[in-house]
């Protein structure tokens, strides 16, 4: 399911609170409010924004960890991680199919 990177948590919704923040940072993350190896919000700043619980906010972002799409560093919080390149070998010119 995609969330956009306005949406407030619905807590009577049928997805889990921690899916929702997460798809939530996943499309903050896309459109860019947060550049890679950039922090993006601590977690108390996300619990104070959606009104979740830290355990709550933790898991979101454990889940976006798990994806790859940020990484944590102990002391110092969450970063966007580095993008990725995906090689592009089928539309480059002049290569053999």
């Amino acid at each position: 399911m995609d969330f956009q990177p306005d949406a407030e948590i619905d807590h009577e919704g049928p997805v889990t609170p921690y899916r929702q923040l997460a798809g939530i940072l996943r499309a903050r993350i896309a459109r860019g409010e947060w550049q890679p190896n950039r922090p993006i919000s601590s977690e108390t700043q996300l619990v104070q924004q959606y009104g979740l619980a830290r355990t709550t906010v933790r898991r979101a972002i454990a889940v976006i960890v798990e994806e790859g799409l940020v990484f944590t560093v102990p002391q110092r919080g969450t970063y966007v991680a580095p993008q990725q390149a995906v090689p592009d070998d089928k539309a480059s010119p002049g290569q053999a199919g």
